[in-house]
């Protein structure tokens, strides 16, 4: 049985692509915050081609009801949101090497405070023992136990200890540097 009311309603399994495009449009347009109002036509196009593709594998069972494309439009929104939010890689010898400090217009005395310490923990990363500094270096771009594990090819609990050990020896390094937390 299919549904016809709300605002999705109009959407058949016979129904033509632009008959489609304009309730999926309007089921996107339900659950997409104003921040994502500039990939909205991107996030249709997406949501677009996975009702297409359901579609053409199995015609017969396509029945495309109002709940239904509220939910490919809900579930395109949540994989942009966490492609959006995924950690962008960086190179460890980028990170290594440090990031450019941004200078705080107002506060000179504060960015090269930040400026300082970026320094220090970078001199006291390099003091450590290669693997010690590569867990480290994952655990402080915000990698959990697991998945610096699964990037390093070392079991999760080797590389805990590391991050451990690491984090304990990089404390002391920038305790005796002056830096204290």
């Amino acid at each position: 049985m299919e549904l016809r009311h709300g605002p999705w309603a109009g959407a058949s399994p016979d129904a033509g692509l632009e008959t489609l495009r304009r309730d999926l449009g309007r089921a996107l347009a339900s659950v997409c915050p104003a921040s994502l109002a500039d990939r909205r036509e991107d996030l249709l196009q997406v949501a677009m081609m996975r009702v297409v593709e359901l579609r053409g594998r199995d015609p017969g069972r396509a029945e495309l009801t109002p709940a239904y494309l509220y939910r490919v439009a809900y579930t395109t929104l949540i994989d942009e949101l966490r492609r959006l939010g995924a950690r962008k890689e960086v190179a460890l010898e980028e990170v290594e090497e440090g990031p450019q400090q941004p200078v705080a217009p107002g506060d000179p005395e504060r960015a090269a405070g930040a400026s300082q310490i970026a320094r220090a923990v970078r001199d006291c990363l390099q003091g450590l023992v290669q693997d010690r500094r590569l867990a480290v270096t994952l655990h402080l771009q915000g990698h959990t136990v697991p998945e610096a594990a699964e990037l390093l090819g070392w079991d999760a609990k080797r590389t805990e200890n590391l991050i451990y050990r690491g984090l304990s020896a990089l404390r002391a390094c920038l305790s005796l540097k002056g830096i204290e937390p």
